[in-house]
């Protein structure tokens, strides 16, 4: 998400999204923003993910507390890196995110402690992005780390991080998702398709995809606004693109 109006995830609920991914990497959104955006969403049963800026404790956990209820967790280079990334998100014993309750994570509901740390523990959601070499190098290693639910491939990063910058066609790229969505089904991870060209995402099941992501809301955005005024133009005897 780029748009940080208060509406955007009970809008994005209506028109049948499940999820949402609300990016502290490249928004330059303050974490106050994002307590809004995941509050309105959790309040229609959209699942509000938020991919951290870097794997740090702080920003990790500070993003649980204020609400999300999973991490996209960017530029894994390595399976110790999303280890620290998931102990950072886990209560004690299997983590070490600081306890404190009754606040917008858990609702602002009392009750038992144990009981909510073992069911934050259970629902945590985290997916890894594979966007680097390195990470590609590792990326058995990774999908097979027990908390991990899915790998995300981060295409922009990673044809340029081959060389072969928004070359998607690409061989060295095509053979770099291969990778990535065996190694999803070797471990029974998700592997994750993400983009704007609607069939490529239907047809994303049949060629291994389990988590299908349309994005992104200012892309989205800027192609219905192309396509309206395209036809207005059109219908004008204007050229669409004056």
């Amino acid at each position: 998400m780029e748009f940080a109006t208060t509406g955007i995830g009970r809008l994005s609920a209506e028109a049948g999204a499940e999820f949402a991914v609300f990016d502290m990497e490249h928004t330059g959104w303050s974490l106050e923003t994002i307590k809004m955006l995941i509050a309105t969403s959790r309040s229609v049963d959209l699942v509000p993910i938020v991919r951290p800026p870097v794997t740090d404790y702080h920003h990790i956990a500070h993003a649980m507390d204020v609400g999300a209820m999973g991490l996209l967790i960017p530029l894994v280079n390595s399976e110790e890196q999303i280890r620290y990334a998931i102990e950072c998100a886990l209560y004690p014993p299997l983590g070490k995110r600081g306890c404190a309750f009754a606040m917008s994570h858990d609702d602002y509901k009392a009750g038992d402690q144990g009981e909510k740390t073992r069911r934050a523990n259970e629902n945590l959601l985290v997916v890894a992005q594979i966007e680097t070499i390195e990470g590609l190098a590792d990326v058995d290693a990774i999908a097979a780390v027990a908390g991990v639910d899915a790998l995300w491939i981060g295409q922009f990063d990673l044809t340029t991080s081959l060389g072969i910058p928004g070359q998607f066609d690409h061989p060295k790229f095509t053979d770099a998702v291969k990778r990535v969505v065996d190694a999803c089904h070797k471990h029974g991870k998700a592997a994750t398709l993400a983009g704007l060209d609607v069939a490529e995402l239907a047809a994303g099941p049949a060629n291994g995809f389990r988590m299908l992501v349309y994005l992104a809301d200012l892309w989205i955005y800027q192609q219905a606004l192309r396509r309206c005024f395209g036809t207005i133009r059109g219908a004008l005897g204007k050229d669409a693109a004056s």
